[in-house]
């Protein structure tokens, strides 16, 4: 069994029910749901945004490798109502590299690997930068050492927070 961490995001109008669904479709096609953070708020990060964010960390058990945990990802992304056509529409539109989005799914960690492929970067490469992503990570896993820099999450999130 995998030890599988996602974040979940979404700005949709209807930012919890959109990730309460990607939740339960993805407690059903990737694994047991063994924790779940709180709902966090946030401004919207690397573009401008009338919306705030929401976001949700999970924790989860997993028999699924890791392509093919990214597959039933981008499935439950896609079962949830995200399409990245008019996203890339929308950036550029606007030149922005990120875009509002009814959800996003990223996998943050996979058990303790590190694994550099073209299609799945683990740990997710930006997580030690983004508050939006420690805040709920530090709810389930705040003692959690990153593989790669070898902190634990919430020591991150004070490094970030003092920056």
């Amino acid at each position: 069994m995998h030890r599988v961490v996602l974040l979940t995001g979404s700005n949709h109008p209807e930012r919890e029910r959109m990730l309460s669904c990607a939740a339960t479709l993805l407690g059903e096609s990737v694994g047991r749901i063994v924790a779940l953070s709180e709902v966090c708020y946030s401004e919207p990060w690397g573009f401008e945004s009338e919306r705030e964010f929401a976001n949700q960390a999970l924790l989860l058990e997993s028999e699924l490798e890791p392509l093919q945990l990214l597959d039933r990802v981008l499935e439950v992304e896609q079962k949830v109502g995200r399409d990245r056509e008019s996203e890339q529409a929308e950036k550029q539109l606007t030149g922005q590299r990120y875009a509002s989005r009814v959800v996003d799914v990223d996998v943050i960690f996979y058990d303790d690997e590190q694994i550099h492929t073209p299609r799945l970067e683990v740990p997710h490469p930006r997580v030690h930068l983004r508050e939006f992503a420690l805040v709920p990570l530090s709810q389930i896993l705040g003692d959690y050492v990153h593989p790669k820099f070898g902190k634990s999450i919430r020591c991150m999130l004070a490094e970030l927070s003092v920056e």
